[in-house]
């Protein structure tokens, strides 16, 4: 084989760099790595119980002494009104999705930090980080509801048609923790204050939320205000689908769609935008 027929060299390379255009978010590259996405979620389950002496229950033990300790201090020493229903189930309805709420935002928005090592040695979709981390406590959320479906049975609660209106508000509380985890993931990476600040954050989030009081004790003219807090509509709408405790406050819940709509949009934009410098920065 003589020079002029040997085949010649492909210099053609490949270069990979994250997109300028804050429009193209580029969302169709999270199907093509959907298997990375199901072994990060599996590996977050695995690090949260693993060594833990009771493991898994501790999904269960969590929700049941915070409803235990509200039934207590706001249900019999407090007397708050519960709409009717008994405390515990009253406090429970609004305790599941807001321990789901919680532990997403917590762990979403640390979770580009937690995972320093692997986004800087390989290229993925950083975007992945955040949909795990607010995907696995989904697992939690499952474990919890059995718990409360024991509750409404022993208190002779009947489940109606509504509660197959439940995946849209869980969806909802998705979103909501996934448009958090979005805009504080990206601030974690440039500034560790965010990491110590968002425990306190979180508690004090906690107690604007009709938790452990019912939004009925909300003067009507702070109504608009407070319900521009969105875990008020995810809120509302986990207690009238599983307790049909009268007519919900349609107007939260509107608010809380679209506050959370936006703050996704712009948390998608905002991540992308920011990406390019992770790997730089962490």
């Amino acid at each position: 084989m003589t020079a002029a027929t040997l085949p010649k060299p492909d210099h053609r390379s490949i270069d990979i760099r994250p997109g300028r255009a804050l429009g193209k978010l580029e969302l169709g590259e999270l199907w093509r790595y959907r298997e990375l996405l199901y072994f990060l979620i599996l590996r977050e389950l695995k690090i949260r119980y693993r060594q833990a002496a009771i493991g898994a229950a501790w999904a269960l033990i969590q929700p049941i002494m915070t409803v235990a300790i509200f039934s207590v201090v706001f249900g019999h020493f407090a007397k708050m009104p519960s709409g009717g229903v008994p405390y515990p189930i009253f406090a429970f309805t609004a305790v599941l999705p807001w321990m789901y709420f919680a532990e997403a935002v917590r762990r979403g928005s640390t979770g580009l930090v937690a995972d320093s090592d692997l986004i800087r040695k390989i290229y993925f979709p950083r975007l992945l980080v955040p949909l795990a981390m607010v995907a696995a406590p989904l697992i939690d959320f499952a474990a919890g509801f059995a718990v409360l479906l024991v509750i409404l049975a022993f208190y002779q609660v009947p489940i109606t048609l509504y509660i197959l209106l439940l995946p849209l508000f869980l969806l909802v509380a998705l979103s909501l923790s996934l448009s958090v985890a979005l805009w504080l993931g990206p601030l974690s990476v440039r500034f560790r204050d965010v990491m110590h600040a968002l425990p306190f954050a979180i508690q004090v989030w906690m107690y604007a939320s009709p938790i452990a009081y019912p939004m009925a004790i909300v003067p009507e003219r702070w109504r608009l205000l407070y319900s521009l807090n969105p875990m008020v509509g995810v809120i509302e709408g986990f207690r009238w689908v599983l307790l049909r405790d009268g007519h919900p406050d349609f107007r939260a819940i509107a608010i809380s769609c679209v506050i959370i709509s936006a703050c996704l949009v712009g948390g998608l934009v905002y991540f992308k935008k920011m990406e390019r410098s992770f790997a730089d920065v962490i």
